[in-house]
């Protein structure tokens, strides 16, 4: 029993343990460097308050993964009111920037010293000729029309923003998907616990959007699917007509005989009423969309953190360069 000046019976105390100097101290957390772009998330579809909610959830979890990050959201069919049109949004971006780049300039030109960083902490990194923002598309996979439209809005605006690529595939796209059909009751949460459940899929219908190459990226993280479910899984293209029904037909040829629908998306860029539509074609249960997941906006900060080759701490799921 302890007492209020310690534990009783002389048993031992409990010590935080010191941090270890050298090589095998923990590494210092990863910022955004000093005179970073904006990132701007560009999300497709129609705006509405759920999308926007949606797409404020993903840009939190973004700056979490990189504290200190300028993080906004535009989207593709946004009205400059509630709903930022991208566009709009990167000529604020390119206009704070050029305002910076002209302080800066006129510092310099006066004899002002710079800024000393604090001696408590280590000066941050800072990027030399960067865009004035890094436009990361809302997609989990290619797809040519969005992001042509995209491509559209940020070339349109001559504001000198990069454009990277879509957030897959990859392996942490794969663990939403998972993470989606055991809260829809689909699949079992982990494959190493000792239970099953009553209602989980024997075979998995990966539904992508964006035609081909888009069905085929999703094949690549069907795989990964497969891997952690131990069943069989086929992409199929939800914007293909008859694309999800053959997906359906060829699983239960082989055997299966309770399908699911996966939807390898995140949500905005859905129209409304094709998912319920193509659950009812195969004649199965669907999961939601990828949402918000946390994998998501973990996904949208390394995409960015890539484009200007800021190192970060490798991703849980994903492997270690």
């Amino acid at each position: 029993m302890s007492t209020p000046t310690g534990p009783a019976n002389g048993l031992p105390v409990r010590m935080p343990r010191p941090r270890q100097p050298g090589r095998h101290r923990r590494p210092e957390p990863v910022v955004a460097p000093e005179g970073a772009p904006v990132l701007v998330l560009a999300v497709p579809g129609v705006p509405s308050g759920t999308v926007r909610g949606l797409a404020e959830e993903v840009v939190s979890i973004a700056r979490s993964e990189l504290p200190g990050l300028d993080a906004r959201i535009g989207y593709a069919d946004g009205d400059d009111e509630e709903f930022p049109a991208l566009r709009s949004v990167l000529a604020q971006a390119a206009a704070e920037h050029s305002a910076r780049a002209s302080a800066v300039a006129a510092a310099t030109d006066g004899g002002e010293d710079t800024p000393q960083e604090s001696a408590e902490q280590p000066p941050r990194p800072r990027l030399q000729d960067a865009p004035p923002a890094v436009v990361v598309p809302l997609l989990a996979g290619p797809d040519s029309a969005q992001m042509r439209r995209i491509r559209q809005a940020v070339l349109a605006g001559g504001s000198g923003a990069e454009l990277t690529d879509v957030l897959g595939p990859h392996p942490l796209l794969a663990e939403g998907v998972h993470v989606r059909l055991s809260e829809a009751g689909l699949a079992r949460a982990d494959r190493a616990r000792l239970f099953t459940v009553a209602t989980a899929a024997d075979g998995i219908i990966l539904a992508a959007m964006g035609g081909e190459e888009a069905v085929q990226a999703a094949g690549i993280t069907g795989m990964l699917l497969a891997a952690r479910l131990a069943v069989p899984v086929l992409a199929a293209g939800l914007d293909e007509d008859g694309s999800v029904t053959r997906a359906a037909a060829q699983l239960r040829e082989a055997g299966a005989q309770q399908l699911a629908l996966a939807p390898c998306l995140i949500g905005p860029e859905i129209p409304e009423g094709l998912l319920e539509s193509a659950s009812k074609e195969a004649d199965c249960p669907a999961a939601e969309p990828l949402g918000s997941y946390t994998a998501v906006g973990r996904l949208v900060a390394s995409t960015y953190a890539a484009k200007l080759g800021i190192a970060q701490r490798p991703q849980q799921g994903a492997p270690a360069h």
